[in-house]
């Protein structure tokens, strides 16, 4: 599709767009209901050649609302998958990141499309910083919760939402009792697309966050706005800066995703076939 979006008009609906875009999904796919929705970040991606069998692959930016990924690493592509238990599964590798600048609306406009195919659970991945001084580069961590530092929401006028289970207790218990040894931390969202101070890491540590990273929150917001089950994951990709002593790169988060890729793939596809 071209450079214009049509999320960009403030005039639309953005959830029209996406049952347009679920309505192309389905066109280019022949697959019109999809269960559950994945979106991969940085290290998960291989978990979607794992929990089925791949029927479709279509370049995201062919559906409508969707742009190219701007991130190394992110695959740009939608992906229907069949489940060996009958089910069907979106995997999403095309994040629209905050910090891209297009508006919340493209942010969460792959959140809001997988809820049009059908989906009652989202699952969001990412790669991401960690403050607890004993997760090591390649420890996967579930979500808990999040406080969202874009002062931002993908919300619009008087839309009020409760968020107190966000990130299902349900779905939460399911991954530890498959690996028990999951710790689990509250998520911090940044503006990006810089890392962290030392010192913004500090704040975030006093306020409660054990996580920080550059995507996720808004997201989950949209998923629980359309009704969805969310289970959030990070893969803690570097200590956050001034807890690591080295300085922060791009790279070290690539490589550290490439290193765990095989293991929390294989964590994720087992959780997503207990669904």
């Amino acid at each position: 599709m071209s450079d214009t979006n049509p999320l960009d008009d403030r005039s639309t609906d953005p959830f029209e767009i996406a049952r347009i875009a679920a309505a192309e999904i389905a066109e280019a796919t022949g697959v019109d209901h999809h269960d559950i929705a994945l979106t991969l970040g940085s290290g998960w991606a291989k978990a979607a050649d794992l929990i089925g069998e791949t029927t479709h692959t279509i370049p995201a930016s062919d559906i409508t609302g969707f742009s190219k990924p701007a991130v190394v690493g992110h695959v740009g592509t939608l992906r229907s998958v069949l489940l060996p238990s009958g089910k069907r599964a979106l995997v999403i590798g095309a994040r629209t990141h905050y910090y891209e600048d297009h508006g919340v609306r493209r942010v969460v406009h792959s959140v809001r499309t997988a809820a049009a195919t059908g989906a009652k659970t989202m699952i969001l991945t990412n790669g991401a910083g960690g403050i607890k001084d004993y997760w090591t580069p390649g420890t996967p961590v579930l979500i808990s919760d999040h406080i969202n530092l874009t002062a931002d929401s993908p919300l619009e006028g008087a839309t009020f939402v409760d968020l107190t289970d966000l990130y299902s207790a349900r779905l939460r218990a399911l991954a530890s009792s498959i690996d028990p040894s999951l710790d689990e931390g509250v998520y911090v969202q940044f503006r990006g697309p810089h890392y962290e101070t030392p010192a913004e890491v500090q704040m975030a540590k006093t306020i409660g966050g054990h996580i920080v990273g550059m995507s996720t929150a808004l997201e989950a917001i949209a998923a629980r706005q359309a009704g969805m089950e969310v289970l959030g994951m990070s893969l803690i990709t570097n200590l956050a800066a001034g807890i690591q002593k080295t300085p922060l790169s791009h790279a070290e988060v690539i490589e550290a995703g490439q290193q765990a890729e095989p293991v929390i793939s294989a964590l994720l596809a087992r959780i997503v076939a207990e669904l």
